[in-house]
């Protein structure tokens, strides 16, 4: 009897042991939920034992954790298997737009299954983790890589930003004040491998003080001395304040404009007399003569025979004779001074009779042809006086002064 009861035990134990364990499995499948006891193992018998079918982009969780289709020898026990269906996906890109089917948890992940390798710097809106509960449109724009160009400085960046501001805004680097770039900042950024080249522009006001020379006004005086000037108000410079504005790119000075020119001082005229009253005065030391004025002038010295004409002439314009004694001025100003007595240190006393060639002089010499004399001396006689001499005047003065001596 124990022998029996024996056998039957170990009967039921064998067959208890070769049957196949059940699982109880909870599936998810959007909003429908259903459990089922299943002893399979493997994924796509549980699936279709539950009349689970699914599509191409659909994905599958078993206990959390995604899981290909696939699997086999899953754990016995308590399974929870969720079914998340592909919705569809609208990407817009810069090459068009295209439909996705995508049972991706979020748009980055979409994108990446999709074969796209997203950067830091890329553009994507909704942003990558945004989940996917429904159908959505995505607009994705890859970062370019883009050179940032300042004088000699240069910066690589990458960016997906739309305009040549938003890139350099980005990169650290925003346009200020009067800089300019090229694109220009509205303008859409160049493309992969492109160039923005950025003006850093600096102005700068400079303010300085100028003077504004005064004039001179000279008036006749009967009462100061011919010959003498006295000054009856001073001159005093204006002054003048201006504003420049400077222009610097990239720290090279390009352009200076005048803004303003403020007068902060007028100038003031120097006014002065200019004597018209005739002084007798000595020539001096044990010379009896006075004179009305003296004037240096540049001499030059003849005789009759040497006087390059190429002979012996004896004749003047007064009809003196030639020789000591009468000296000649420029022709423009004989008539002014003809008949006047001078007294000339080292020659004399002449008589103004006779005229010659100024012009020569002033262009050989640089001599105004109003100051030049040309001093007459006999045949055999005759003295080198090349030079610059003091000519007097002798009195009586003229009852109008040559305007050329005033």
């Amino acid at each position: 009897m124990k022998k029996f009861r024996w056998l039957a035990w170990m009967i039921l134990f064998f067959v208890t042991s070769c049957q196949p364990i059940s699982s109880s499995v909870t599936i998810l499948d959007g909003d429908h939920i259903q459990r089922i006891e299943s002893t399979e193992r493997d994924l796509i018998p549980i699936l279709t034992q539950a009349g689970i079918d699914l599509g191409q982009n659909d994905r599958v969780f078993v206990n959390g954790i995604p899981t290909p289709l696939d699997q086999t020898q899953l754990e016995a026990g308590s399974l929870t298997i969720q079914i998340r269906r592909a919705v569809s996906l609208t990407l817009a890109t810069p090459q068009g737009q295209q439909t996705l089917q995508t049972s991706a948890l979020t748009v980055g992940q979409a994108l990446t299954d999709a074969g796209f390798s997203l950067t830091k710097n890329d553009l994507i809106d909704p942003p990558a983790e945004t989940p996917i509960t429904q159908n959505l449109s995505v607009t994705y724009t890859p970062a370019r890589e883009i050179s940032i160009g300042i004088g000699d400085f240069e910066l690589q960046v990458r960016s997906a930003a739309g305009t040549v501001g938003e890139v350099l805004a980005e990169a650290g680097i925003p346009l200020i004040g009067a800089d300019t770039s090229s694109p220009l900042e509205n303008e859409a950024p160049p493309s992969d491998g492109g160039q923005i080249s950025v003006v850093r522009v600096r102005e700068t006001i400079e303010v300085a003080l100028k003077p504004i020379p005064f004039t001179e006004e000279v008036v006749t005086s009967p009462d100061v001395p011919f010959g003498e000037k006295e000054t009856i108000q001073p001159g005093i410079d204006g002054l003048t304040m201006t504003r420049t504005r400077v222009r610097f790119e990239n720290g090279i000075e390009v352009s200076r404009e005048t803004e303003s020119e403020t007068v902060m001082r007028e100038p003031q005229t120097r006014i002065v007399q200019s004597g018209e009253k005739i002084v007798l005065s000595p020539v001096g030391g044990d010379i009896p003569y006075e004179y009305w004025t003296a004037v240096q002038m540049y001499a030059s010295v003849y005789s009759p025979c040497a006087s390059g004409t190429g002979g012996c002439s004896y004749g003047t314009a007064s009809g003196a004779r030639a020789g000591y004694g009468i000296v000649a001025v420029d022709y423009s100003i004989y008539s002014y001074l003809a008949g006047m007595r001078v007294y000339i240190p080292g020659y004399g006393l002449a008589t103004i009779g006779d005229t010659g060639g100024g012009p020569i002089i002033e262009s050989a010499f640089g001599v105004p042809r109003t100051q030049w004399i040309d001093l007459g001396f006999n045949d055999g006689e005759l003295v080198n006086m090349t030079g610059w001499v003091t000519v007097y005047f002798l009195a009586p003065a003229p009852a109008e002064i040559p305007y050329f001596l005033k």
